[in-house]
């Protein structure tokens, strides 16, 4: 017989769902501290949550018995994640049970913006009628610009797909297939804010994405367009926001979400052409039921099957297995960041092959661990080796995998190839006595490299002066050279270089090497 406690508040259909199981018995016992939970939570195999509850380090060492924790929702930030994989603990979660709610709530303060609904509602309760000032604007044949394509995003190019409206959309990350599927034009950043009427937000907020729209994407925005945020605060630069609704930059927008919660004394409270609503996004009857039932669910298979439907992290490996694969897992890994960092466009397939000592060990961890590195910085939900294949399939991304005894020059090698539509990238990585990672090759050039820190990768013409001129630039700005290799491909006269520095540099900085004339590209990835 296998023990859940619930101890956050499930909706009824979730705690129904498990008292039907058979081989499942049930405890209910809410509103617990830490000693308390403390006290109880040895005898039980499963522990569902909601945001209440917070599974400490002490909580994690007395769940002798644990073998997951299922939280209804989303949000982690309650559970230790860390100590949990130590402990050989699954942590699931339902990243998209509340997805539909949170869509519908985009489309709504879509309809709300355009007919100007919570200012006609005051206007009539203060007695006035003021139809001619309250004039809407129609949906139909206007352009939605939808930021971020996953999984809310495309559900809300759905419903505005329904309304007869031209949809647009802006993930770099997503394969240009699924767009087409879906009936939507795939555009840049650039290309959206300036076309669309509506702009919605749907992306997660990651260093990449904090400011997504901010003072300069809001100067391209058409003075009629309207922005709808119910995705996560900080990605809009709400003092840029404030001055483009101030001086009528742009029409109008609506706020689920904000960079502080609740937004106490923010400016934008003061003005007129702004919506605000209290994190409402996944504050509906049927979402709550939803996430109750999904966890419920999900729980209940891992139980009797061992399947870990979303899965934030994955049971202990055998100390055998980890000895044999973590530093090639390391590696590809490191390979995965690396070559998202340098691809332009959006990858549709990554193809692992493994040489050599790494072909000894069990293909599938190491391909795995190269699309978490591949994706960890460009989805919301957490990345790992449990989830990575189904995120990238969503993505649109297809993993093909290889494995040859024979070495190519390294005991042992790993290589990752990245397609997009008319771009491939592919890279080499090596063991050094067995555990120090390095990159070996980029495309045709071969570059011995310690992918560590911050890395300057460097496209540029071979030729006299073209590493002192980059050196100059990153003198001048205080920034220091840890590492340079340098590698000419001689059939080409193109060079290129891999350059670790001590901190990374600022957008101003990138752009001046990027300006020296014999350089065609430098790209910063972060490691």
């Amino acid at each position: 017989m296998k023990k859940i406690l619930v101890s956050d508040k499930l909706a009824a259909d979730g705690i129904k769902y498990l008292k039907e199981q058979t081989g499942i018995e049930v405890h209910i016992q809410t509103g617990l501290d830490e000693d308390g939970l403390c006290r109880i939570i040895g005898d039980y195999d499963a522990l569902l949550i909601r945001s209440d509850t917070q599974v400490t380090p002490a909580v994690l060492h007395s769940a002798v018995n644990l073998k997951l924790i299922g939280r209804a929702g989303i949000g982690v930030d309650n559970v230790d994640i860390p100590l949990a994989t130590e402990l050989g603990i699954i942590v699931m979660n339902t990243p998209d049970a509340n997805a539909t709610t949170t869509a519908e709530l985009a489309i709504a303060h879509l309809m709300s913006l355009s007919r100007h609904l919570p200012a006609a509602d005051r206007s009539v309760r203060a007695g006035k009628w003021e139809r001619s000032k309250l004039m809407g604007t129609e949906v139909a044949h206007k352009t939605l610009g939808i930021v971020g394509f996953g999984t809310i995003g495309r559900i809300v190019s759905q419903r505005g797909v329904g309304l007869k409206m031209e949809v647009i959309a802006y993930d770099p990350f997503v394969a240009p297939e699924i767009f087409t599927e879906l009936g939507v034009e795939s555009v840049s950043l650039d290309d959206l804010v300036s076309r669309a009427d509506y702009i919605t937000l749907h992306c997660p907020l990651i260093e990449k994405t904090r400011h997504i729209i901010g003072g300069k994407q809001l100067a391209l925005m058409k003075k009629e367009t309207m922005v709808i945020n119910c995705a996560r605060g900080g990605l809009i630069d709400e003092t840029a926001l404030y001055e483009a609704l101030k001086n009528g930059q742009i029409a109008g927008a609506a706020l689920d979400v904000y960079e502080n919660e609740p937004p106490a004394g923010s400016p934008l409270l003061a003005l007129d052409n702004i919506v605000f609503t209290p994190h409402l996004g996944a504050s509906t009857i049927e979402a709550q039921v939803a996430v109750s039932v999904e966890i419920a669910r999900q729980a209940v298979t891992f139980l009797k099957t061992g399947e870990a439907v979303n899965a934030l992290n994955l049971p202990r490996l055998s100390a055998d297995e980890l000895k044999k694969s973590y530093e090639f897992m390391k590696l590809a890994t490191i390979l995965g960041k690396v070559l998202v960092g340098l691809t332009l466009q959006p990858l549709h397939k990554i193809e692992v092959a493994t040489f050599g000592r790494a072909a000894e060990v069990a293909v599938r961890p190491i391909s795995i661990a190269a699309l978490v590195g591949v994706l960890s910085e460009h989805v919301s939900t957490p990345v790992n080796r449990v989830n990575a294949e189904n995120l990238a399939k969503r993505q649109g991304i297809k993993l093909v995998e290889s494995v040859t005894q024979e070495s190519r020059d390294y005991i042992s090698l790993i290589k990752v190839t990245g397609f997009c539509a008319d771009q491939t990238i592919s890279l080499s990585g090596a063991l050094l006595g067995g555990r120090q990672p390095r990159l070996v090759c980029i495309n045709h050039f071969d570059i011995e490299v310690v992918p560590e820190g911050t890395l300057l990768v460097t496209r540029h013409d071979d030729r006299p002066g073209v590493i002192s001129a980059i050196s100059a630039v990153l003198g001048n700005a205080q920034i220091n050279i840890c590492r340079m290799q340098v590698s000419i491909a001689d059939d080409q006269q193109e060079a290129m270089a891999v350059i670790s520095v001590s901190e990374p540099v600022n957008a101003a900085i990138l752009q001046q090497l990027n300006d020296l004339a014999p350089v065609h590209k430098v790209t910063q990835i972060n490691l």
